[in-house]
C-alpha cells in the first residue's frame, strides 16, 4: 500500500529536511506530498526530496490552476518530472478566492473550467507536441516545452464535489480529496469512477490531550470551512446542520462563538486523535473506504513531530 505524508514538516528548515527524508524510507513511508498556500512553494520540497530520497514518490496536493502562467506551469512540472522519472504526480486544483484572490491579485473566475483547461493543456505540453489552443479560460500561442519528459507525470485534480471529482475521474488519473471523514469518502469516490487514484489528505495528531486537540482543531476548522468552496463541500457531504452555528457566527464578525458552535464530532471526523494506534486505524478506515493514497497532514498540536513521525509510521 502506498502511504505518504506533508512536507516539508513544520520548523525544519529545508536545508535540514535530507535526514528526515532519509528516515521516512526507513520508515515505510512510500510518498510525500505538498502544498502551496502560504508557506513553500510546491515544487522545491519535492525537488530536494527527488536528489536526496531515490525511491520517495512525489506529489504535490495541490497547485493552483491561477497562480501560474501555462507555459511556466508546464516547465514546473516537467522538470520535476524529469528529476524523478515515473515517480511524480501533480495535482492541480482551483485552490480558493483567498489565495487566488486575496493574496495573487488574480480574478477566481470559473474555476471548473480553469481546472480543466490546464489538465487538457498540461496533457498536450508534456508531449512535447506545438500547443496553439484557444481554450475557455485561457490562449497559448505557439508554445513548445523545450524538455518533455520521458516519463510524463501522474496527473491528479483536486476536488471536492460531483463536477469537479467527475472531471478527476474522465481528464485526469485520478482525484485528490481533502477536509473530509472517513465516512465521507464512500459518497466521494464513486463520483471519480472505478480503476482510478484517490488520494486523500488526513489531518491527524497522536495526542490523547482531547481538549487541546478539539481546541486547537475548531481553529483550524474554522479557516478552512468558512471559505466558500468548502463550506459548499460540507453542505453537499449533510453536515450543513452541524455546522450552521458556525457559520452564522462567523459571518457575524463573533469569532468566538463561531468556533465554540463547531460540534465535537466535526472535529473528531475531520482531525485524528488519541493514540497513534487510534490514528493508525482512523487511517485504515479512509482505505477501506476507498482511498489508495492516504497523506497524512501532521497538525502540531503540543506534540513531537519527529517522534509522531515515526509513531504513525505504516505497520
Amino acid at each position: 500500500m502506498t502511504y505518504g505524508i506533508t512536507v516539508p514538516f513544520d520548523n525544519v528548515p529545508l536545508a535540514e529536511h535530507r535526514e528526515w527524508f532519509e528516515e521516512l524510507v526507513d520508515l515505510g513511508y512510500t510518498d510525500v506530498w505538498s502544498s502551496e498556500a502560504d508557506g513553500t512553494d510546491a515544487f522545491t520540497p519535492l525537488a530536494l526530496a527527488a536528489a536526496w530520497t531515490p525511491s520517495l514518490r512525489l506529489g504535490t496536493a495541490i497547485v493552483p490552476a491561477y497562480t501560474r502562467g501555462p507555459a511556466l506551469l508546464a516547465q514546473s512540472v516537467a522538470a520535476l518530472a524529469e528529476a524523478a522519472p515515473g515517480r511524480f504526480a501533480f495535482g492541480i486544483g482551483t485552490s480558493s478566492n483567498v489565495i487566488v484572490e486575496s493574496w495573487n491579485g488574480m480574478e477566481f473566475t470559473e474555476p471548473y473550467k480553469r481546472t480543466r483547461d490546464s489538465v487538457r493543456f498540461l496533457k498536450a505540453a508534456l508531449t512535447g507536441e506545438r500547443v496553439d489552443e484557444e481554450y475557455d479560460t485561457f490562449r497559448v500561442r505557439g508554445f513548445r516545452l523545450g524538455r518533455p519528459p520521458a516519463v510524463p507525470p501522474t496527473i491528479l485534480v483536486a476536488a471536492l464535489r460531483p463536477g469537479m471529482l467527475r472531471l478527476a475521474g474522465r481528464e485526469a488519473d485520478g482525484a485528490i480529496i481533502n477536509w473530509l471523514g472517513a465516512d465521507d469518502v464512500p459518497r466521494v469516490v464513486p463520483e471519480v469512477g472505478a480503476g482510478k487514484e484517490i488520494v486523500a489528505r488526513i489531518f491527524v495528531c497522536p495526542s490523547e490531550d482531547t481538549e487541546t486537540v478539539r481546541g486547537l482543531g475548531r481553529r483550524v476548522i474554522a479557516a478552512y470551512l468558512n471559505v466558500p468552496v468548502y463550506a459548499a463541500f460540507h453542505e453537499w457531504l449533510g453536515r450543513g446542520p452541524q455546522l450552521e452555528g458556525m457559520w452564522k457566527a462567523w459571518q457575524a464578525g463573533d469569532r468566538k462563538a463561531a468556533l465554540a458552535a463547531i460540534p465535537d464530532e466535526v472535529v473528531d471526523a475531520l482531525v485524528l486523535h488519541g493514540s497513534p494506534e487510534q490514528v493508525r486505524a482512523g487511517v485504515q478506515r479512509y482505505v477501506d473506504a476507498g482511498v489508495t493514497t492516504p497523506a497524512l497532514a501532521l497538525l502540531p498540536f503540543g506534540i513531537d513531530t519527529r517522534q509522531a513521525v515515526r509513531d504513525l509510521a505504516p505497520r
